[in-house]
């Protein structure tokens, strides 16, 4: 699937086609259960909600002055050695990609995760150009021998049983693999490593990009990330452009936080830092090191009040803990980022002609906004985003409607006439005092919902019974 390939069709029919997967909510479930277990355990050993002040600071200043911070490691990053490109779209970024691995002759990329990458569909333009492309992240290696995009942003291919991986395994390397986590994880081990001695071009992302040092990080749990980065001769990294800290300080706060809310592990397996490329007196490392500092539609969520998305560290905690994204997985989204964090920036992204519908994935419980550990107020940002959707494409007939109904409603008299209208009204409709199954336009709601029938006496009907009943 290309980036956005599925966002010009509705969440509903998306989500409704995830649902007919029964196993598919305990698979996630599963799997979020633990984390968020192991992030709440992790977070009650600290301050947690002075860690996230802190963060959530960081973050806002970062944004603020990104203009800034982004010069300032364009800067330092140069003066070490490493080639930066400011690209403004998704397909600026990808020519310059394109070219970098053209000129130098190359045929195999060893790519670590990138959810920037996912964004501006790198594979499918290097393969287009003939290019073997293989994932060496497992989970990213996993929905790569699928045919899928990543379901996840931290876990890719956590919509995926072992048995099912164990298929893609027999399917793809043509002898039979067990039901057995360690047995598969050897053999794509021995895979990949093969991949990472013949790669000409190693591809990564970039979890944090430090403007004082011009130096980048890379977060993984597999040593994929430090391979990739190290063993072949060129290396280009590519960047959301506000992915950056100020300095080591800030990066001393943030990767706690990423790695923390991402697995509820205290650190990780490995920190990677990338200064440049390789000096003469150092025996491995690549000749060349080239960073992608990635726009595409960022620069105009700055100065508005969507600004604070742009504070996110993908660190995928609101996945976890979102009952919507629990239920349809990352794919009912129809688009490279899933669950809060997708429902939100993806039509900030796009524009909502593409994704106006997504902001309405949400049961607006809050839960992503109390997890998030940058403080991104993310069902408030749902609310605005559906109030700006409802302004850019709000049907004349549901316009009318509203109106009428204001109307109807306004005043007290009407208002008991119509209350007295819906009593009668529901009586052929009402099971087990609920409303399965209403008439349009209710039938929209009624398709996933129940609906509570009108009671037999509003509040006031009681509450003025109640005063006669005293004064008898």
């Amino acid at each position: 699937m290309t980036p956005e390939a599925d966002v010009l069709h509705r969440f509903e029919d998306r989500a409704a086609a995830q649902l007919r997967k029964k196993r598919l909510p305990l698979i996630i479930g599963r799997a979020t259960d633990a984390r968020e277990a192991r992030r709440r355990e992790a977070f009650g050993l600290v301050d947690a909600a002075g860690l996230r002040a802190a963060a959530e600071a960081v973050r806002a200043h970062t944004v603020a002055n990104l203009p800034v911070y982004l010069d300032r490691f364009a800067s330092n990053a140069e003066a070490r050695g490493t080639r930066v490109f400011f690209a403004s779209t998704a397909g600026d970024a990808v020519d310059y990609i394109r070219t970098v691995v053209a000129d130098r002759g190359a045929r195999l990329v060893a790519k670590g995760k990138s959810m920037a990458a996912e964004e501006i569909g790198l594979n499918h333009a290097l393969e287009a150009d003939g290019v073997d492309v293989v994932e060496t992240d497992l989970g990213e290696y996993i929905v790569q021998m699928a045919g899928e995009p990543p379901s996840h942003i931290t876990a890719p291919a956590v919509h995926k049983t072992r048995d099912e991986v164990a298929r893609l395994f027999s399917a793809r390397h043509g002898r039979s693999f067990p039901d057995d986590a360690e047995v598969l994880t050897a053999f794509a081990r021995e895979v990949l490593r093969e991949v990472f001695l013949r790669a000409d071009i190693g591809i990564s992302g970039v979890n944090f990009a430090i403007a004082e040092t011009g130096s980048f990080v890379i977060v993984t749990n597999e040593g994929n990330g430090r391979m990739v980065t190290s063993l072949p001769r060129v290396h280009i990294a590519l960047m959301g452009m506000e992915r950056i800290v100020p300095s080591h300080r800030e990066l001393a706060l943030m990767l706690p936080m990423l790695v923390t809310s991402a697995s509820g592990r205290p650190v990780t397996t490995y920190f990677s830092f990338i200064n440049g490329p390789r000096l003469p007196d150092e025996s491995d490392g690549p000749d060349e090191v080239h960073v992608v500092v990635l726009d595409n539609g960022r620069s105009k969520i700055l100065g508005t009040e969507f600004q604070s998305i742009l504070h996110c560290i993908r660190c995928g905690a609101c996945q976890n803990v979102c009952p919507v994204y629990r239920q349809v997985g990352g794919h009912g989204y129809g688009a490279v980022y899933g669950g809060p964090i997708g429902a939100v920036l993806t039509p900030l992204l796009v524009g909502f002609e593409r994704a106006g519908d997504l902001p309405h994935a949400s049961s607006l419980c809050g839960a992503c906004t109390e997890v998030c550990p940058v403080g991104i107020p993310l069902h408030e940002h749902l609310l605005a985003l559906r109030r700006e959707v409802a302004k850019a494409d709000r049907p004349v007939v549901e316009i009318t409607a509203f109106r009428v109904w204001s109307t109807a409603w306004r005043r007290a008299r009407r208002y008991r006439f119509f209350v007295h209208l819906s009593r009668l009204g529901q009586r052929m409709l009402v099971r087990r005092n609920r409303i399965p199954r209403a008439p349009f336009p209710l039938s929209k709601w009624t398709r996933g919902r129940d609906l509570p029938p009108v009671a037999r006496e509003t509040f006031r009907e009681r509450w003025e019974r109640g005063l006669q009943d005293e004064g008898n």
